[in-house]
């Protein structure tokens, strides 16, 4: 995916936001995602899952936001999955430059959506 929707200080002193506004239930379960990053052209767009990793230079980890709404189907979650993975796959090549690592990405990619048999 582009990068157009970080917010990073720069040289330029730009800066850009992405939103996400979660409505939750009673127990604390999303109902509804919404979404908005007015420099990619997104104006608050319902999103069913969501999945956010970030990595903390200073502790040398990844932290992640998982959500996903109550209402959203296995079945679409699995393809989510899969086209995450493909998404990923392609960031590591464009990232790293090493495509035997991506192929084997790949070809993982290729293995999971035919265990799940995913119509592709």
């Amino acid at each position: 995916m582009p990068n157009n929707n970080t917010s990073s200080p720069s040289n330029s002193g730009r800066e850009t936001q992405i939103k996400l506004s979660i409505e939750l239930d009673e127990n604390r379960v999303p109902e509804k995602l919404m979404w908005t990053a007015t420099e990619g052209g997104i104006n608050a767009e319902e999103a069913k899952a969501f999945m956010l990793s970030v990595w903390d230079g200073a502790e040398k980890s990844t932290k992640c936001i998982e959500l996903w709404t109550k209402d959203m189907p296995v079945d679409e979650m699995k393809i989510f999955f899969h086209q995450t993975l493909m998404s990923m796959t392609e960031t590591f090549q464009r990232a790293t430059g090493d495509q035997k690592m991506a192929d084997t990405m790949k070809d993982f990619c290729d293995y999971f959506a035919e265990k799940l048999e995913l119509k592709l």
